[in-house]
């Protein structure tokens, strides 16, 4: 198992499956059926290579079976915060643990950058999610955003934590 930064010899439409695959397994019965089956291959390959932000991926046996993706904040109300943008994994590789160590990982990498607060936003409805992140030290800020995916009204609600020595800490 390896974690590491993406290189410009990356399958990027390799990395961009894991989302697709994720998004499908993920957001079942959360965002409606018919968008999520008309994900294109390749849909978050451009994404990876945007300025400012930061990918990592996690690797198995050759094969890339996670990806996360962090930056400073976009949000000029967070400025001070670091982000973390996503975190997906090929769904037969969810709830294996691997989901720890790529989250430790950008954690530190973003404690490497001068964060000490980090944020995240996760779908209000993504139970699994806001566990994994619960479990991890992540606590609800009370800030949300309104979206709509796919012709339905959905809530993002964000999650803080606070860092040191790439450990969460109790905020």
């Amino acid at each position: 198992m390896e974690i590491r930064h993406i290189k410009q010899s990356d399958d990027r439409l390799a990395i961009s499956h894991i989302y697709e695959e994720s998004w499908k397994f993920a957001y079942k019965n959360i965002i409606p059926q018919s968008y999520l089956d008309s994900i294109p291959t390749g849909r978050w390959a451009s994404n990876l290579d945007k300025e400012g932000m930061n990918t990592l991926v996690l690797i198995e046996d050759g094969m890339f079976i996670g990806t996360s993706s962090y930056c400073k904040s976009r949000f000029p109300d967070f400025s001070d915060f670091g982000e973390i943008v996503s975190i997906y994994f090929l769904p037969q590789y969810i709830g294996k643990g691997y989901g720890k160590l790529l989250l430790d990982a950008v954690i530190g990498e973003l404690e490497q950058l001068g964060f000490d607060e980090i944020f995240l936003w996760v779908l209000e409805d993504n139970l699994r999610a806001r566990k994994f992140y619960e479990k991890a030290g992540f606590t609800l800020s009370g800030n949300y955003l309104d979206d709509n995916i796919g012709g339905k009204e959905l809530r993002e609600i964000q999650y803080c934590c606070s860092v040191k020595n790439g450990r969460v800490r109790t905020r």
